[in-house]
């Protein structure tokens, strides 16, 4: 897990797509000692290793074997400086999964309301958002670098705001939020984003402003 953790952080990916490349990719098969056949692991157990990692503090045992194996191949050089944090792999991954958790959330709104409602959704639908949620998140890959990931998080929140105001406008659609995928959309909202001065904002993980993970709601899977 450690190593496939590494692989996700190097190639930029979230859970459900580190998953996926596990089951799929031979160049990861080979790299990680798996059979062409083998079957994977369900995207879950991923997140339920890195908070086993993070609660028993190991991390660090583990980035210093890594340190000991590139040093015993000559991989690293005597006197060069090394980013040796392993948070920032960590924190990487999480916002992937924040992304993707968001972007999902709204795909599986939108078709819930599209087979409910289509009629009333497609007064609403805004032109861009068939490109944009579309196809599922893994199918495409989350922007790279963290100001593009802020950006894309910020017009997510925007688009399901968005959505949130106009059923609350509508005195006829006052029965949506008696949906599963509103009231989904709802929460999840109100989990990773937060008003403040008037604007909506990407909640940072790193100053407290996040729920504790336990209490946060998965995405929906459609």
């Amino acid at each position: 897990m450690a190593l496939v953790t590494l692989l996700q952080f190097a190639e930029n990916l979230s859970d459900r797509q580190t998953a996926d490349a596990v089951r799929s990719r031979i160049d990861w098969k080979y790299l990680l000692g798996l059979e062409l056949t083998d079957a994977g692991f369900d995207f879950s157990i991923l997140s339920e290793f890195r908070q086993r990692l993070v609660a028993g503090k190991a991390e660090e045992r583990l980035l210093n074997q890594l340190l000991l194996c590139c040093q015993d191949h000559q991989w690293l050089k005597a006197g060069g400086k090394q980013r040796t944090d392993s948070t920032h792999v960590l924190a990487r991954v999480r916002d992937m999964n924040r992304l993707e958790c968001v972007g999902e959330t709204m795909r599986f709104t939108l078709n819930s309301l599209a087979t409910l409602l289509p009629n009333w959704l497609a007064s609403h639908l805004q032109p861009e958002w068939a490109a944009r949620y579309g196809p599922r998140t893994e199918e495409y890959r989350l922007p790279h670098t963290k100001p593009q990931r802020l950006a894309h998080a910020q017009q997510v929140g925007q688009d399901g705001c968005w959505l949130l105001e106009r059923i609350e406008q509508d005195d006829r659609a006052a029965w949506l939020w008696q949906l599963p995928a509103i009231d989904i959309l709802r929460r999840i909202w109100l989990q990773q984003f937060q008003v403040v001065d008037g604007q909506l904002n990407w909640r940072v993980e790193n100053q407290g402003e996040l729920p504790p993970s336990r209490s946060s709601s998965a995405p929906p899977t459609i």
